[in-house]
């Protein structure tokens, strides 16, 4: 089995081998994917990360060993933005990216050299606890909604719970209602706490939405852009229109 790692801070994965094609999901700088299928310009791949699979431009992947694929030390970038070099060029890579590659503030990926001198986050080091996952979360505070995204440089809903989750260690699967499938279920919104994810549905009962709660009224969540709304029994209310947004399916927690 062959493996890949993107040279850009975030590579689209798309539906199809096409750049016209829905973006579907990404992958960070740092992350690690399989390859399932080659064309002319697209690389089928799926992400060792959450299992996601979806076409990339080749030209944004180089070819890593297996022991660069499966091993690293774990930490992700801790700086909002952060500049590394490629190959002596500057290049802005988004909060919590995967840095296992580095050592010493170095990394050799094919004919890529990269130098960080960076802040790391040690994910098996961090305290699952109220404080951590608000100062987290409120790092992506005001990142613009993408579908398909998992940066500071644009997120979707379920991007945004997948990455806070990241930094206490838990792997989340990629979409909201694969998240929904886990954790234990809260009985009362009342009895909801920091951490908490809150799941919405459509008018068919589809899960369509997640979203993080800070505590049992209020919730930070990806939804025209990363923001904190106000949360009641029925759904979210906009705490900038007064429109209620989203109804509420379902608050489940998850544990360390």
């Amino acid at each position: 089995m062959a493996f890949v790692t993107p040279i850009v801070p975030v590579t689209p994965m798309r539906l199809e081998a096409s750049h016209r094609s829905e973006m579907v999901s990404q992958l960070l700088f740092g992350e690690s994917a399989s390859i399932l299928e080659t064309a002319k310009d697209f690389i089928k791949v799926s992400s060792l990360y959450d299992d996601y699979i979806g076409w990339i431009q080749k030209s944004q992947l180089v070819e890593i060993t297996e022991a660069q694929a499966l091993h690293g030390n774990g930490c992700l970038s801790g700086d909002v933005l952060r500049v590394i070099t490629c190959n002596g060029a500057p290049m802005q890579v988004s909060f919590g990216s995967p840095l296992h590659f580095f050592e010493q503030g170095s990394a050799k990926i094919g004919t890529y050299e990269f130098h960080d001198q960076g802040k790391f986050w040690n994910p098996a080091e961090a305290q699952f606890n109220e404080a951590t996952l608000k100062w987290v979360s409120r790092q992506f505070l005001n990142t613009a909604y993408l579908w398909g995204g998992r940066s500071i440089f644009g997120i979707d809903c379920s991007g945004l719970t997948q990455q806070v989750f990241r930094f206490l260690g838990i792997k989340l699967p990629r979409d909201a209602y694969q998240q929904a499938a886990l954790g234990e279920v809260i009985g009362f919104l009342q009895e909801a706490k920091c951490g908490d994810l809150a799941f919405f549905d459509n008018a068919e009962g589809k899960i369509t939405h997640v979203g993080m709660m800070l505590d049992n009224a209020s919730i930070i969540h990806a939804s025209g852009k990363v923001r904190i709304d106000a949360i009641d029994n029925m759904g979210i209310i906009n705490s900038d229109t007064g429109e209620r947004t989203h109804q509420l399916r379902i608050v489940k927690r998850y544990h360390p």
